[in-house]
């Protein structure tokens, strides 16, 4: 089954910070990204209390997703 896909844009050196961080996790950026947003959108994200919340969420601005 083939998945249709969408083309982004990201600036080069947050690509390059996030594949030499997480690099021997992930065989590809794509991989990575697809984890990332899986994991963020999955519903039990709504039931993370307030703290736990702003931390992640503080976590994707210091990585430049947010």
């Amino acid at each position: 089954m083939q998945r249709e896909t969408r083309v982004i844009e990201l600036p080069e050196q947050l690509c390059g910070a996030v594949e030499r961080r997480f690099g021997t996790r992930f065989s590809s950026l794509e991989e990575f990204l697809i984890f990332a947003l899986n994991e963020f959108s999955r519903d039990d994200g709504a039931q993370m209390d307030e703290a736990e919340q702003r931390v992640v969420e503080q976590r994707l601005r210091d990585l430049g997703y947010v």
